[in-house]
């Protein structure tokens, strides 16, 4: 029998590059949860209470908002991520969006 062992992405969080890519991928393929809960292994890596310090936000608050589960503001998002050191972006995935308005 195979033995397994919880897997945490926190653990391999350990540079500024391995969290810029990490967050990078969970942008380019996840979704809004995917992206939510990449910021809180990003605040958990980089310590919850000083990102509640400062968003000025509860880190029961946080927790909630970043754990993939709950459904945060964009607001939140955007305070979360320019705290971390990050800014949101758009980018456009292709032409025919363009013409589809």
């Amino acid at each position: 029998m195979i033995k397994l062992s919880p897997y945490d992405p926190v653990e391999l969080l350990d540079s500024e590059e391995m969290i810029e890519e990490y967050l990078l991928a969970a942008c380019e393929e996840g979704s809004a949860s995917d992206i939510a809960r990449a910021l809180g292994d990003i605040a958990r890596a980089r310590g919850i209470t000083d990102l509640a310090r400062k968003t000025g936000l509860t880190r029961q608050t946080l927790y909630k908002a970043l754990s993939g589960e709950g459904n945060p503001e964009l607001a939140t998002i955007a305070k979360v991520a320019e705290a971390l050191g990050f800014r949101l972006s758009f980018v456009r995935t292709s032409k025919d969006h363009q013409d589809a308005a």
